[in-house]
Order: structure tokens, then C-alpha cells, then sequence
């Protein structure tokens, strides 16, 4: 495994780390999501994502699980606030009301006394980001937060919360959390400017694509029974890539990831590891062995002509357009 500075802040993550979106405690069972877990650590993952409003909290439990016994300060533990978490209209949101109630059942669930990293989920149109920011600021000096960061912001809304700020003496943002692949490049006209500019890093999440860019799914084929396109939370991101000219396309990739000797898997995380704002690329699994595959691109570098040929394999089929990352408005 290798690591890389988290933005340009002082912590280092693994490049590749573990994350349970959809898996743990909705898609697979605990034992097998505590086998995931074990394999990402005996491969040398050290940075774990969740949120808590992943299988409606139940994952962070999962995870807290399946982590304990490690040493605390030998992870990175990362989670999200913003969506709903129960049925109240504070529920939900960036209030200081719902970040405050959110980071104690996160961090009772995890079973930590503080994440490493706390992010807002998305951008909350109904609540003053002075007043987001200045309760992440509170939770970092309390010291339940050690960094700050963000998840599927448009570039404007980082630039604005950056402003804040360093105009109230905030803690700056460190990282924004979005979508990236080969097939999702909306992020790198807008945002990854921004971001190398102002030292945020990408954790990026889908790197495969939901799994499409694997090749496991066939044009003109019905998914395969138990992947993601089958799962309910799943199938609804997944479906904008499962047509036949994208299924087409990503099987035209098979020769490039063999003449490099890798799975695709491994070609699509090692691709999105090749843009230098991105601190590291989520993996996530539902067994083991697929998280030993992934973490297989941890380190591969991949030249000019390769990056070249895949782009023109893809061609108008990638999707770049800026507008298409979007917080709901108003809140759910």
C-alpha cells in the first residue's frame, strides 16, 4: 500500500481505502462485511469510509465493529452528516443542531472518541453555511473532529466555504468527496482546479463505476443475480451506466487491462489514482477477494498512451458536464 498527504494537510491515507456505502448492513451479511474489513487491514488499508445514513446507520455500526481491537491511531476513520437519519424535519441537514446530534451517534456507533475526518454529504441550501462551518469548527476544537471536509460540492460552494473560513478563522476543508471514473469526469473542469489550487483533495467513490467498468456486465445481458444492479439502493446509480453502447465500450477496454497485466478493476482504480488531487480512491467490496484484487492498483502508474487509448475507447461516452454535481434543493 501507499499513502498520500490527505489535501495539503499533514495526514497521510491510504491511496486506496475501504469504504461500505451499499455493503455493510444492507447487501452483505456482518460476518462476511467483518471478512472485508479484516482482508482491507491485511493488505495495508488504513482509511475507512462510511456515513450515517448508510443502511440507515446500521454500517457505521458494522464498522465500528469489524475495527475493534485495531489501534485507534492506526486508522482513519472517516463519516458523513447531511441526510436523513430519522423522521423529524431537524432529522436531516447541515443545522448545528443535526451535525451536533449526528457526530455523538457516529462516534457511539464506530465506537471511537473522535473520526478523523468528518464531512458534509452534501451542500444544505437551507442552512447558513457560517453556521455549518462554525459547528465543524466547534467539533474540531472539542476534538471529536480532526479534519473537515465535503462531499459532492459544486466548486463554487468550496470556494465560498474556503472564503468563510479563512475569514472567521476557521478550519479550512481538507477534501471533497465525489464521484470519479473514467466513464464520471464532471469534477475535473471546475473543481479539481480549484482544489489543487486551495489544497482540498479528492477522496473519490464509484472508481469502477459501480461496478461496470469490471466488464461483468454484458451488453444486451440481465445483470448478475447479487451485484449491484440488483440492489435496490445500488440499482439506482448504476442504471445510467448500464446501456449497451457503455457495456460495448467497457469490454473494448479488456485488451488494454490485459496487456498491463491487470484486472479491470485494477485498470480503473489505477486510473483515477493517476490524477495527482486525488489523495485516494474508495474501494468497496462483499468479499474478500475482490478487496485484495482492487488494492492491486495501489501503486501502478499508467503512461501517456494508455491514458490516451482509454480515453479514445470511451470517447463521447464519458461524461464531463459540471452542472451534473448537485446537492438536492431544498433538503430531502
Amino acid at each position: 500500500m501507499e499513502f498520500r498527504h490527505l489535501g495539503r494537510s499533514g495526514l497521510k491515507v491510504s491511496e486506496i481505502s475501504y469504504g461500505n456505502w451499499i455493503t455493510h448492513g444492507s447487501q452483505v451479511e456482518e460476518d462476511a462485511a467483518k471478512a472485508c474489513v479484516a482482508a482491507a487491514l491485511d493488505e495495508g488499508i488504513t482509511t475507512f469510509d462510511t456515513a450515517d445514513v448508510y443502511a440507515g446507520t446500521r454500517a457505521e455500526d458494522v464498522l465500528g465493529r469489524a475495527l475493534e481491537g485495531q489501534r485507534r491511531d492506526s486508522l482513519e476513520i472517516f463519516t458523513k452528516v447531511y441526510w436523513p437519519t430519522g423522521p423529524g424535519v431537524n432529522n436531516r441537514g447541515l443545522s448545528r443542531k443535526h451535525i451536533t446530534e449526528s457526530i455523538h451517534g457516529s462516534l457511539r456507533r464506530l465506537r471511537t472518541d473522535y473520526v478523523d475526518l468528518y464531512q458534509a454529504h452534501r451542500f444544505d441550501y437551507e442552512t447558513p453555511l457560517e453556521e455549518t462551518l462554525k459547528t465543524f469548527d466547534d467539533l474540531v476544537r472539542q476534538g471529536k473532529v480532526l479534519y473537515v471536509g465535503v462531499s459532492e460540492w459544486k466548486a463554487s460552494q468550496i470556494a465560498e466555504a474556503l472564503r468563510i473560513a479563512d475569514q472567521m478563522g476557521f478550519d479550512r476543508l481538507v477534501s471533497n468527496q465525489p464521484q470519479y471514473s473514467m466513464l464520471w469526469r464532471v469534477i475535473e473542469g471546475e473543481i479539481v482546479p480549484l482544489c489543487e489550487k486551495e489544497g482540498v483533495g479528492q477522496i473519490v467513490w464509484s472508481p469502477i463505476a459501480q461496478g461496470v467498468l469490471t466488464g461483468k456486465y454484458l451488453p444486451g445481458q440481465a445483470p448478475p443475480e447479487g451485484s449491484r444492479a440488483t440492489d435496490e439502493t445500488g440499482a439506482t446509480m448504476i442504471n445510467r451506466f448500464l446501456r449497451d453502447d457503455v457495456l460495448s465500450a467497457v469490454q473494448d477496454l479488456k485488451p488494454v487491462a490485459s496487456d498491463l497485466g491487470l484486472s479491470m478493476a485494477q485498470l480503473a482504480v489505477a486510473w483515477v489514482l493517476q490524477n495527482p488531487n486525488v489523495s485516494s480512491a474508495i474501494i468497496g467490496a462483499s468479499k474478500p477477494e475482490q478487496v485484495r484484487d482492487n488494492v492491486k492498483a495501489a501503486g501502478v502508474k499508467l503512461d501517456a498512451d494508455v491514458m490516451a487509448r482509454i480515453d479514445e475507447t470511451l470517447g463521447s461516452l464519458i461524461e464531463r458536464d459540471p452542472s451534473r454535481t448537485e446537492s438536492p434543493n431544498p433538503r430531502p
